[in-house]
Order: structure tokens, then sequence, then C-alpha cells
């Protein structure tokens, strides 16, 4: 649940690094250029905050036979502020809902990196440069296939 949870913010970052540039980096060729422009120093901060967070939420347990003595759930960290886990029907949808996402996404992030590697290229970038996209595009709009 966890990596699923890691993966689909992974697919948003790749994909908002294609329209996004913060002020002070310049974006390179793919996203394992840009993770090398980032200074080793914050790049332990962010290790250390992850690791921080994950003891924390965690109960200040270590292993996996601690963590889950008390008889919660994976992924469950009692933290429900609009109050989605009311109806149980409900919740067990969307529990099966996030774990399918999450598959989704370890799927896509796995694709899309390679993707990378392989053209150099975001899919953004790749899917605009296909011959005829727009052509096809607007025939998708003219002939209501998509609005």
């Amino acid at each position: 649940l966890k990596h699923g949870r890691v993966c689909m913010l992974a697919v948003t970052g790749l994909l908002a690094q294609e329209f996004v540039t913060l002020p002070m980096f310049e974006n390179g060729a793919t996203p394992v250029d840009d993770f090398f422009v980032v200074p080793a120093f914050g790049l332990w901060q962010v290790f250390f905050a992850i690791g921080a967070l994950e003891f924390g939420m965690n109960g200040f347990k270590i292993s996996a036979a601690d963590m889950f003595a008390d008889g919660r759930d994976a992924g469950d960290f009692n933290f429900d502020p609009l109050g989605f886990g009311k109806n149980p029907t409900a919740l067990a949808r969307r529990k099966l809902v996030e774990v399918k996402n999450g598959r989704l996404a370890m799927i896509a992030i796995s694709g899309m990196t390679h993707h990378y590697f392989l053209t150099g290229k975001g899919p953004i970038e790749f899917i605009t440069q296909i011959p005829n996209f727009k052509s096809c595009a607007a025939a998708a709009v003219s002939t209501q296939l998509c609005r």
C-alpha cells in the first residue's frame, strides 16, 4: 500500500516536472539528471525527514512484528479528517480503489522512467511530437470522441 502511494506521488511529480521549474534550479535532460542537480546535503535532509516521519507514524516501532501488534491495518494511520471512513461499504471500496490505483502507478512510473532512459524525453513531450498528433487530436474533438 505504501509503495503504491509513493508511486502515485512519483507519477504526479514526473508529469508536473515537465511544466514547472523551480526558479533556483534548471531542469536537466531527464529526471535522473535532475536528481543530481540537488545538493547532497538536501538529499540527506529529505532522507532523514522521511525516516523520522516513517518512524513517528509507526508509533516509534521499527519491526513489522511490533508495528502491527496493536491490530492496526497496514496503511491505516487513523487520519480521516473528512470522515470518509464512517460508511464501511464505501471505505472498503475506497481501499480497493487505492490498491488498484497504486498498482497502476507502480507500472506507470516504471514505464515512464524507462522511457526517459531510452528516449530522453518525457511522456508529454513525446506525445506532442508524434507525427499527426495535432491533426488526430483535432479530429477527435471535431467528431466529439473527446471534448
